[in-house]
């Protein structure tokens, strides 16, 4: 009883573990998973959270920061020159001195003028131990100020241009690779379709053969064929089975690629079920080129690029003149050798500073810079319009082709009618002697064309329909952005 417990066991097992590594995908499913579970995928992701994570950092960096400064301890043995007014001369002595301090530090840069204001609170601790022995307390218990380049280069201004326009770009980037993930997914399903078509009429051609030597045989018994017809017949059915051995090979390794790809098990077996016939789409050249230009990661890139080469330009110039910086403060001090009468009755604290900088001589260092900065701007200019004109060819070209693809479904469609109606038609007048040999296999030639052209037009019109996808980054079905799209599930999320 127990030996056939575990024998039934292992076959539910076994059971289980079959029906596990057989699956049947359709198109839209292969796309899910690919974009959830591939590599690939993966990849994409991390790549965009890596933008993510930097654009946040940007963000929090224009929030105010608060920040402790603290020196625990300091301990300071030493020899110093002291004056000896007893003797009226001067004389080293040993000094021992110990000091603590802490401070507190509010900082908010403000961005339109490039400037910083800041409010800091700070209390010192000295002890000096040796010939003379003193304790003190200084305090600031309130400074407010504000730091600022007058003419200097105002980097806040150009991060505030910049840093959108790079998690912008990185925002774009992950969707123009997850629609790479898309268009490579229906590559490798509709190489595993045309295998798994291709193997199907192998088999059924092995099969038909079959059925027309058995037929040929009893014919030539009668003389009503050749024998040469009938070793053809013959040659037939052996090439025939030659072909469904291929054919395996070739679904296998498109079932491997696939299932590879897919992040499934290698031994997984997968039957994929055809599209149907796809709606028609009327897709605009002027509306797919307009999208193109707002999403496309190419380009966003050179936006950002030519920013960042503005950017440098102007900071080139800057570096070129005076720079002044003023740094204004106000706030209240205090010294006592208790810490209490330290915070008592505060003492009014001011300071008001102007560092000036002046460029003399650089042997022309500067102006080399700035000629550099701006030919390197000209050179970015002159490639992004380049990368602009060559997304337009590609866009109408891909539209074209989109367009075309839809007419050559139906015409396939049609085809694969007739011919699959023809051979049915020519096998049976073959049967009746109504046709000769070479008639069949010609008829029998066509249709395998005609399937096959069949899953190739499907396989064209949903390659073209996700390049244009991938180019410009908006659904079609649902006439929204993808952009849009991500942006509401990660609200949601």
């Amino acid at each position: 009883m127990k030996l056939r417990f575990i024998l039934l066991t292992l076959l539910l097992a076994a059971a289980t573990a079959s029906a596990q590594r057989h699956v049947k995908l359709n198109l839209t499913r292969t796309i899910e998973i690919a974009n959830d579970s591939s590599l690939q995928a993966f990849r994409n992701q991390n790549l965009y959270m890596s933008g993510y994570w930097e654009y946040i950092s940007y963000r929090a960096g224009r929030l105010p920061s608060l920040s402790m400064n603290l020196t625990p301890a300091s301990y300071n043995r030493y020899i110093a020159k002291v004056y000896n007014y007893d003797e009226n001369k001067d004389e080293y002595r040993a000094q021992q001195m110990y000091s603590a301090s802490a401070g507190l530090n509010i900082s908010q840069n403000f961005d339109p003028l490039g400037g910083t204001f800041y409010l800091e609170t700070n209390l010192n601790y000295l002890r000096n131990f040796g010939t003379s022995k003193s304790t003190q307390f200084t305090t600031i218990p309130v400074r407010i100020g504000y730091s600022q380049s007058l003419i200097g280069f105002n980097q806040f201004k150009w991060d505030r241009r910049i840093e959108p326009v790079k998690y912008e770009k990185a925002k774009k980037q992950f969707l123009y690779n997850m629609e790479e993930v898309s268009e490579n997914a229906v590559t490798y399903f509709f190489t595993l379709a045309l295998a798994q078509a291709e193997h199907r009429l192998a088999i059924d051609n092995l099969a038909s053969c079959d059925t027309l030597y058995t037929i040929g045989e009893r014919r030539f018994k009668i003389a009503a064929i050749s024998q040469a017809d009938l070793l053809t017949l013959k040659l037939d059915k052996v090439n025939a089975a030659n072909t469904v051995e291929n054919t395996r090979i070739a679904l296998k390794r498109a079932m491997f690629t696939l299932a590879t790809y897919l992040g499934m098990e290698k031994d997984t077996e997968i039957e994929v079920d055809l599209p149907g016939i796809p709606s028609a789409k009327d897709i605009s050249a002027d509306l797919a080129l307009m999208y193109a230009k707002q999403n496309n990661p190419t380009l966003l890139s050179h936006k950002q690029s030519i920013l960042e080469a503005q950017r440098d330009v102007r900071r080139t110039k800057v570096e070129q003149r005076i720079n002044a910086t003023l740094n204004a403060s106000i706030g209240y001090n205090q010294v006592a050798e208790k810490l209490g009468l330290a915070y008592s009755h505060p003492l009014r604290q001011d300071l008001v500073s102007l560092s000036i900088s002046i460029p003399l001589i650089d042997w022309g260092v500067r102006k080399g810079k700035l000629n550099m900065a701006k030919n390197n701007l000209s050179v970015l200019e002159i490639t992004a319009r380049q990368e602009e004109i060559s997304l337009e060819e590609e866009i109408i070209m891909t539209v074209n082709d989109f367009n075309i693809q839809q007419g050559l479904i139906a015409s396939a469609i049609e085809a694969l009618d007739l011919a699959e109606t023809a051979y049915s038609q020519t096998k049976q007048r073959f049967i009746i002697g109504k046709v000769d040999l070479n008639t069949l296999t010609l008829s029998l030639n066509r249709q395998q064309d005609a399937n096959k052209n069949y899953v190739s037009a499907l396989q064209n019109y949903w390659l073209s329909y996700y390049k244009l996808r991938k180019l410009t980054l908006f659904d079609f079905e649902t006439n929204m952005e993808l952009s849009s799209k991500f942006d509401i599930m990660n609200r949601v999320r």
